[in-house]
């Protein structure tokens, strides 16, 4: 009885229509073959769940292009999402790289430049060329060194703080093109971190765009330097992955499943 009630919910739930011009974007971090002991990482399971349960619910991947696209007010070809990956873990090209190249679906990377080569977990730059080269992987910048901004603010004097920001901003940039012979143009901010200093350091080093955490969907008007992504965990499966990759605010889902439970109750 029990099982066939949770099902009613999950159905109940699912059912919702998804949210009308908008696209989410799921941020990705690290992949492990078969155990996550981290909230950053997903395995390889999770992910193939995840990306098959696009695929049976006809949601294609775009490239975060086509996101941006959607905050300038462009709408969506139909329901999409965006896919992206954070901080340069190996990872990314030992598990996530193949099973993308064989989909065909793209992603882009947000990578701190120093630390690519630096040892055994992280990228290299040889790794992120031949990603690259396929046409389905585009690198852009996560700062430099991956800072929690809000600290270093603390401790820092004013002008040390803006002279620290606009070299952890600006300066990561030309390692990737230089190693990549790409544009660098995009942004992650680390942890999520942002507020107009930020925002406004982010315009100065040419950045047309920076994306965020927020868990919702971005939308006609999102802000350029702010953007919304979901952050996806190991947990995410099912219904519960459906309803972010819909573009519903990750915040509702739990007060869904109990409107559901009011509606499915006898």
């Amino acid at each position: 009885m029990i099982r066939t009630l949770l099902g009613l919910l999950l159905l109940t739930v699912s059912a919702q229509a998804a949210e009308p011009g908008v696209i989410p974007v799921l941020a990705y971090h690290r992949f492990d073959p078969v155990a996550s002991h981290s909230a950053t990482i997903v395995t390889t399971a999770a992910f193939t769940e995840q990306l098959d349960w696009l695929a049976s619910h006809h949601i294609a991947v775009v490239k975060l292009s086509e996101a941006l696209s959607v905050a300038h007010g462009t709408a969506p070809h139909g329901p999409e999402v965006a896919i992206t990956a954070d901080d340069g873990w190996r990872s990314v090209y030992t598990i996530m790289f193949p099973i993308i190249r064989a989909r065909g679906i793209p992603v882009t990377l947000f990578i701190n430049p120093p630390q690519i080569g630096q040892g055994s977990a992280y990228l290299t730059w040889d790794m992120l060329r031949e990603m690259a080269r396929s046409g389905l992987v585009d690198v852009q910048a996560h700062t430099q060194s991956h800072p929690n901004f809000n600290t270093e603010r603390a401790r820092r004097a004013p002008d040390a703080y803006a002279a620290y920001i606009d070299h952890e901003i600006a300066d990561s940039r030309a390692p990737i093109e230089h190693h990549l012979g790409q544009p660098a143009d995009l942004l992650a901010w680390p942890f999520g971190i942002h507020d107009p200093t930020l925002e406004q350091a982010a315009a100065r080093a040419g950045f047309k765009a920076a994306f965020a955490l927020g868990s919702q969907a971005i939308a006609p008007g999102s802000p350029d330097y702010a953007l919304p992504r979901y952050q996806v965990y190991e947990t995410d499966r099912g219904t519960r992955f459906g309803w972010i990759a819909e573009g519903h605010p990750r915040n509702a889902f739990q007060k869904a499943l109990k409107k559901a439970a009011k509606e499915t109750t006898p």
